[in-house]
C-alpha cells in the first residue's frame, strides 16, 4: 500500500483506535462497545484496517449462542510517521512468535 494511501486509512476517524484495541484478538461487536463506535462503522472501519493489511481475521470461535465469531488482531506492533525531512511511513511488522505468545497467554488467561 503507498504511504499517502496509508496515511488515508489512518486518517480515518476510529482506525487508530481499533488499531490500538485490536493488540489482543476481539470482534466487531467488543470494539464497538468498548470504542463507543457504531456497529456499522466498526465494521467498515475494520474492512479499511484489513485492505491496509494493519488488522487481520485472527479466529473464529463460538459465541455464547453458539454462532461464528470473527475476531481480529493487528498485524503491526507499530506504525512511525516522520514528516521532518522526507515524508515516510514505516510498518513494523508483529512477529510470529509475539502472535503465539499473545494466543498462549490469552488461552491461559481464560483459564484453558
Amino acid at each position: 500500500m503507498a504511504e499517502t494511501d496509508l496515511i488515508t486509512v489512518l486518517g480515518n476517524k476510529y482506525n487508530t483506535d481499533i488499531l490500538a484495541a485490536t493488540g489482543d484478538a476481539k470482534s466487531a461487536q467488543d470494539l464497538s462497545e468498548e470504542l463507543d463506535v457504531p456497529i456499522a462503522t466498526c465494521y467498515r472501519r475494520i474492512n479499511e484496517l484489513e485492505e491496509a493489511e494493519l488488522i487481520e481475521l485472527h479466529d473464529r470461535p463460538l459465541s455464547d449462542e453458539h454462532r461464528r465469531v470473527k475476531t481480529y488482531r493487528r498485524q503491526v506492533e507499530a506504525v512511525e510517521v516522520d514528516f521532518r525531512d522526507e515524508f515516510s511511513v514505516e510498518v513494523e511488522e508483529r512477529s510470529a512468535v509475539k502472535n503465539r505468545l499473545d494466543d498462549v497467554w490469552q488461552d491461559l488467561s481464560a483459564g484453558g
